[in-house]
């Protein structure tokens, strides 16, 4: 019962944040430009209110499931870690250093700790370096949507299999990631009349064809694929070890097993 009602949990939070990002594409034709984007404003200010609510859901759903000492400090632990490691790139020039640990988190521990592992880290390591501004929640919804990702991944036996997997993931998480954090504020940068600019009520195909060119426009997709790379790099280089030792700390902290 437990289990379902923390995968339930963590479902909701999956879909409020992904509702959080898709507003552009949900709501609907206006007589005037300018309620469309009242509107917008309206949407996106009710999903920041929401998205501090789902990590309390998120919490008490963990502290449901009698988490221990033991797992409470793994997660504090990995959350500190990320936060540092965050801080040599925080995406500058593409370059991002989280999210190959909240990618081997989420893949060891399950979803609901790496959505909070995903969601903590991005928080504490802005509040570390002052990058605290409108973009901040959702960066932290988008990274725990990343978490969640890599929580459902295959478990292959052999250890070459599993970093592949790891790797291909990481690449497409890169650029869905980099994709939602350009999808919630497209419709104020890109303008009003423009080819690339939102247009509220159009059809899906159409906006998202006007999403993507704004995407290659601005150069969203290049820097996407640094944060690809970076990712890939890191899993490359420290899958094994980490994953080693990431297990010994489930099997050691009492975590569910999940396919090892």
């Amino acid at each position: 019962m437990k289990s379902i009602s923390s995968k339930l949990t963590v479902a909701i939070a999956a879909l409020g944040s992904l509702l959080m990002f898709a507003w552009p594409l949900l709501i609907g034709a206006e007589d005037s430009i300018t309620k469309s984007v009242n509107q917008a404003h309206l949407a996106q200010s009710i999903f920041i209110i929401l998205m501090p609510l789902m990590i309390v859901v998120v919490l008490v759903e963990f502290s449901s499931g009698q988490i221990t000492a033991r797992q409470l400090a793994v997660l504090g632990v990995l959350t500190a870690l990320n936060a540092v490691v965050r801080l040599a790139g925080a995406g500058t020039s593409g370059i991002e250093t989280a999210f190959f640990l909240i990618i081997l988190g989420a893949y060891v521990f399950g979803a609901g700790f790496g959505f909070l592992l995903a969601s903590g880290s991005i928080l504490v390591s802005a509040l570390i370096s002052g990058g605290v501004g409108p973009w901040l929640p959702f960066q932290m919804m988008a990274a725990g949507l990343v978490a969640i990702g890599a929580a459902v991944l295959p478990h292959p036996k052999k250890s070459w299999v599993q970093r592949v997997v790891l790797i291909a993931y990481a690449v497409v998480a890169a650029f869905v990631y980099g994709g939602l954090m350009t999808l919630w504020n497209w419709p104020f940068l890109a303008g009003v009349g423009t080819s690339v600019s939102y247009v509220a009520g159009a059809g899906l195909l159409e906006n998202l064809r006007r999403f993507f060119s704004y995407e290659l426009l601005t150069g969203g997709l290049i820097w996407d694929a640094g944060r690809a790379i970076t990712t890939s790099l890191l899993l490359l280089l420290t899958a094994p070890a980490l994953l080693a030792t990431l297990n010994r700390a489930a099997n050691r902290a009492g975590f569910e097993k999940r396919g090892r």
